[in-house]
């Protein structure tokens, strides 16, 4: 009798057990958490936000990109065309949060602190940092060791494709070459505002006079329509994708390895080392970018995938690398994307270049480097699609904001270091090259 109970209970259990899990799974949720648990969330956020007692720094800058971030991108990720080719969550958490400010709906103080945030307080950086980091020490030593000079091949294919499908598209709009090139084509394919458009500005200002801000009032434009342009054809490659499975890896830049990664325990301790790693790179990558001319970003790539090549790295900091990636990647991608809306996309900007011929020259310039990109990275035995996402697209956005947001369409987020070399050497070789091609033209 007493076994039959006990089994009876055990049955009594698994059911109640199997109905927990069947309405978690179907249940409503909002990053991981159910419907009405994040509302409240979201209603504390608001009230705190618009009470003014919303606290500073980190605390309520993250607070209010987690529940932003995450909210519009879960509208951008479930609303019909917008999901499927328009960038979904990542244009809809960006220009989200940019027609708030654009429309005064959040109040100066919190702008400013989020805006602080983002660029004194480093998270944008941080962010980075750990994508680099963890996906390069995560990464195959053979195809790190392959894929080699080999990238620069695509990149050169993008500048190329980029320049003749603008200047072509470019004539028939009513441009001249000379403005095709140099007024839209280089500061879309040359590493965002701070690696590209400035210095950018004051080459142009040294070779052909003016001051500096006359030229950045007409690169900038281009910069910020090239971005669009950018993470809606990201969207759209990762759909061609699914369609034509030839011509992706899935994530992986070239074929020819087996890619299936080991099973891992996560570990707290071992997330807290790959932080630690993360974060000593970057500061290594600053130091030596003190004395070698070359952006941080892209000394940092170069270290640790010497690091990497050469095996030195002990393989539970290598796990923990990669596992403080994934975490980051997953929690907070939206809460930046809403961030880099806030703090570094001026909607002024883009609706001021929305002409037809602008726009026309501009898709020029993005098609061609997803053209040029792909097809050279293919000669080289990349996959089509992830040479023309991260030589092509992470040309021609906006650094490394535009890296997240292209790869976060995309959802190719594993290929932050190939898109950092793109924005970070390429951008370098389009400063070089602008200075070169301005006394032709």
């Amino acid at each position: 009798m007493g076994q039959a109970v006990n089994k009876w209970n055990e049955e009594v259990e698994y059911k109640q057990e199997e109905v927990h899990n069947h309405t978690e799974k179907n249940s409503f949720t909002i990053f991981g958490v159910p419907i009405v648990w994040f509302s409240i969330f979201g209603i504390i956020t608001l009230i705190s936000l618009y009470a003014g007692s919303m606290p500073g720094g980190m605390i309520g800058s993250l607070l209010l990109m987690m529940i932003l971030g995450e909210l519009f991108g879960w509208i951008g990720d479930h609303t019909p065309i917008v999901k499927t080719f328009l960038g979904g969550g990542a244009i809809v958490a960006i220009f989200g949060a940019a027609f708030m400010v654009y429309m005064g709906w959040l109040p100066d103080t919190s702008v400013t602190t989020m805006t602080t945030f983002m660029k004194d307080g480093g998270f944008l950086n941080f962010y980075i940092a750990a994508l680099i980091t963890g996906s390069i020490l995560g990464m195959n030593r053979q195809i790190l060791v392959k894929v080699g000079l080999r990238y620069f091949l695509p990149i050169f294919g993008a500048i190329v494709g980029a320049a003749l499908l603008a200047g072509l598209l470019g004539a028939l709009a009513g441009f001249s070459i000379r403005d095709a090139v140099l007024v839209i084509t280089m500061p879309i394919m040359g590493g965002g505002m701070g690696a590209g458009a400035v210095p950018m500005s004051q080459i142009y200002s040294e070779i052909m006079g003016n001051d500096p801000s006359y030229y950045i009032s007409i690169l900038v434009p281009a910069l910020a329509l090239g971005n669009v342009f950018a993470i809606v054809l990201a969207s759209m490659l990762n759909l061609l994708g699914t369609k034509v499975p030839s011509l992706t890896g899935n994530g992986k830049l070239i074929s020819g390895f087996n890619y299936k990664e080991e099973d891992q325990t996560y570990d707290i301790q071992k997330m807290g080392v790959g932080l630690l790693a993360a974060i000593t790179f970057f500061t290594l990558g600053n130091l030596l970018g003190d004395v070698i001319s070359l952006h941080p970003y892209a000394l940092m790539i170069i270290v640790v995938a010497i690091a990497k090549i050469a095996n030195i790295i002990p393989q539970n900091v290598i796990q923990g690398a990669s596992q403080w990636y994934k975490f980051v990647a997953n929690n907070w991608t939206l809460a930046l994307l809403f961030g880099i809306g806030i703090a570094y996309t001026d909607l002024n900007t883009v609706l001021e270049a929305l002409t037809l011929p602008y726009i026309l020259t501009v898709l020029g310039v993005v098609l061609g480097a997803i053209l040029g990109a792909g097809l050279l990275g293919k000669l080289v035995g990349f996959y089509p699609i992830e040479s023309a996402i991260t030589a092509g697209l992470c040309m021609a956005n906006m650094g490394g904001t535009g890296d997240v947001a292209v790869l976060s369409a995309s959802r190719r987020m594993e290929l932050m270091p190939f898109a950092q070399i793109s924005s970070r050497l390429g951008g370098a070789l389009i400063l070089l090259l602008a200075g070169l091609i301005i006394p032709l033209l």
